[in-house]
């Protein structure tokens, strides 16, 4: 397939279409479903799909289908489907995943900026969603009309555009099993949910870290009571929640303790972290804004990389208990929750994991005190396979001819349930899980920006993995 043409009608149709429609979705607030209860009321996801549906139904894609998918009581999914071009009838469906639910806006953006306000500063178009992960329906039918102008071919493609993610994709599973028989035999999965530690080449996500999160209360008492007669009496609730994490975290390392939370990393893993860290030498150590004085767990870039890939990890997320500081009495609290967020190591076990730490939660409770757990949910991880000989050669073809630099793979520290679930529903598929995320694309926090070239970029190596796919 003919480079000069793709990047033509790429640039031309991210220029002139793509961000006029990009910039209006990132005016949507089409918050997901954990972050607002009434979405269904509401309708800003129905619209963000709604928009992105008329958008793709003008491009004129030979053939295509579009259907807005619900089941009742579930967030709503898109679906593109486009025929098989002749002679690749046979090569399978691809399944091109992205989504368009987004993080809340939270504060503190920049002056000028807002997470319902796009604005495009010379290769950076600032806004919610617009990275994480707006673009991706729309790079994925570029990348379509792209493969046509460029007299290219491609295998059935199904856009599948979801507004879950960012609630842990609940309803996805559903979903699969409803559209099982309109998906067939997935043969290629592109998602363009991810990116790299830099925008000078392609990077691959070859892993994602699974999930538990628990929400653990420890109640001591049945009404809180004056600190200075109950302290020294009643043990203090977050004293007692803290020997309890002391089982799982060990504090001055980080490091957690559950043997069914650690995997042995693979070699191959391995060197492709040492690669990775070679060619992006401190994207790691500069990847986030540190406090004044503050540095990195590690200073080993390569530590760095795996702590934040294969090694699980612990974050505590929220907590509720607590009265602010400027309202706080002499009080000793009935009681104290934390929200705890673990991430896995791709090929742990998550169900084994949850089991682990609620044991470590609950069993031998120091002086008896009440645990409770809420807010319980885990998920796998999703560890990529090797690639086919095909895509590795389209791998190293995109990597000279549109960024003229190596590509390179990378475990990802988030996690995106869709591709373990997809791992597991068709074992035979090859995956493409890639993206124009940066270090510093801000998603979920304030200014949260899509590097316009990157994605460019990307779109570009979507059309050329779409025809080597097809002709095998």
């Amino acid at each position: 397939m003919e480079q000069t043409s793709v990047r033509e009608t790429v640039s031309r149709l991210w220029e002139t279409e793509v961000v006029p429609s990009l910039s209006e979705l990132v005016r949507i607030p089409a918050l997901s479903q954990a972050f607002d209860a009434d979405w269904a009321a509401n309708g800003h996801l129905a619209a963000a799909v709604g928009h992105v549906r008329g958008w793709i139904a003008g491009r004129g894609l030979p053939g295509a289908k579009l259907d807005v998918v619900s089941i009742d009581g579930r967030s709503p999914v898109l679906l593109v489907d486009v025929p098989a071009s002749p002679g690749a009838e046979d090569r399978g469906t691809v399944l091109l995943y992205g989504h368009l639910d987004k993080q809340p806006p939270v504060g503190g953006w920049s002056e000028g900026l807002g997470p319902w306000k796009p604005v495009v500063r010379g290769e950076k178009l600032f806004g919610r969603g617009s990275a994480d992960d707006g673009y991706a329906g729309y790079a994925a039918t570029t990348a379509l009309e792209a493969v046509h102008a460029a007299g290219g071919q491609h295998a059935r493609a199904v856009v599948l555009l979801e507004t879950g993610e960012e609630s842990g994709s609940p309803d996805l599973p559903a979903y699969l099993e409803h559209l099982s028989a309109r998906l067939g035999e997935v043969s290629l999965v592109i998602c363009l949910d991810s990116g790299g530690n830099d925008y000078e080449r392609l990077w691959l996500t070859s892993s994602l870290r699974g999930l538990v999160q628990v929400h653990a209360t420890v109640r001591v008492l049945e009404s809180a009571q004056h600190s200075g007669l109950a302290s020294g009496v009643v043990p203090s609730s977050f004293r007692v929640l803290r020997q309890l994490l002391d089982r799982i975290e060990d504090a001055e390392t980080g490091q957690l303790k559950l043997a069914e939370l650690n995997v042995e990393i693979p070699a191959n893993r391995l060197e492709e972290t040492r690669a990775s860290a070679a060619v992006a030498p401190g994207a790691m150590r500069s990847a986030f804004p540190l406090a004044d004085g503050m540095h990195p767990v590690s200073d080993d870039e390569l530590e760095l990389m795996l702590n934040n890939s294969w090694r699980p990890t612990l974050s505590v997320i929220g907590g509720a208990g607590f009265p602010e500081p400027a309202n706080a009495g002499n009080v000793l609290r009935e009681s104290t929750t934390l929200a705890l967020s673990f991430r896995l190591p791709p090929t742990a076990d998550s169900a084994a994991a949850l089991n682990a730490v609620e044991k470590a939660l609950t069993t031998g409770v120091p002086y008896g005190a009440h645990v409770e757990l809420s807010g319980v949910e885990h998920a796998g991880g999703w560890n990529a396979p090797d690639a086919a000989p095909w895509l590795a050669a389209v791998l190293d073809k995109v990597s000279t001819e549109v960024f003229g630099a190596p590509w390179r793979s990378v475990g990802l520290g988030g996690s995106i349930p869709f591709m373990g679930l997809l791992a597991e529903k068709y074992p035979q598929a090859q995956f493409l899980v890639t993206g124009a995320l940066g270090p510093d694309s801000n998603a979920h926090v304030p200014d949260e920006w899509l590097h316009l070239g990157q994605a460019r970029r990307v779109s570009e190596t979507v059309a050329h993995t779409l025809d080597a796919h097809a002709r095998g």
